[in-house]
């Protein structure tokens, strides 16, 4: 084992939330971070719509789907193979291929989401301008994909890295969005330039 798998044990040996997510069943740790965006800001309620981009392992739908109940709709996307989650529809591709992306479309069958949430993040290749102009993209695409899919009045919550573009990518995204917040959950991680933005009030 290298050593960096060796710190990797370690470090989720030692992490709260990784204990905290494997007590309550829950498919990973990332379930914190929404759940505390959630109790903030009141991301959920009976019966919404959601999309879940980047959803592997599924601990977001997991939540999700708790929230909105057996009246909500949640389809969840990701690269990754996950484990059924009904009534979820997941998908498993790249929502970066043109063809994926259709799909997606497709399956929502003409109807219009409440809410978008992206936990996608681009395969790192350790050099940071790389990495953040891929974080950029991905996030300009969820974005994209938003406007095609929220109805009046929906949200989005993006993960991105902080970093060269983010402040004008909130600026871009304020002038179709009434209220526009940053969030940084405890369960991120301190070392890491992980933060959220979440974007309510989306204007057609």
């Amino acid at each position: 084992m290298s050593q960096s798998s060796r710190n990797w044990l370690k470090q989720q040996q030692r992490d709260p939330f990784v204990r905290l997510a494997r007590n309550h069943e829950y498919r990973s740790r990332a379930v914190y971070k929404l759940m505390e965006i959630d109790r903030k800001d009141g991301l959920f309620r009976p019966g919404q719509s959601i999309v879940d981009l980047g959803a592997a392992p599924g601990s977001w739908s997991q939540y999700a789907r708790a929230r909105v109940g057996n009246t909500g709709r949640i389809i969840a996307l990701d690269i990754l193979p996950m484990e059924p989650l009904p009534p979820v529809t997941v998908l498993q591709g790249d929502i970066t291929d043109a063809g994926i992306y259709r799909i997606c479309l497709e399956s929502l069958a003409g109807q219009m989401v409440d809410l978008v949430i992206s936990d996608l993040a681009p395969n790192l290749t350790g050099i940071r301008s790389t990495d953040q102009a891929r974080s950029m993209a991905l996030a300009e695409l969820v974005y994209e994909f938003s406007g095609r899919v929220l109805q009046p009045g929906g949200g989005m919550l993006i993960k991105l890295f902080q970093g060269e573009g983010t402040d004008a990518f909130r600026k871009e995204i304020s002038q179709r969005f009434e209220r526009v917040v940053v969030r940084k959950p405890a369960a991120s991680r301190d070392h890491s330039r992980e933060f959220y933005i979440l974007a309510r009030g989306y204007d057609v």
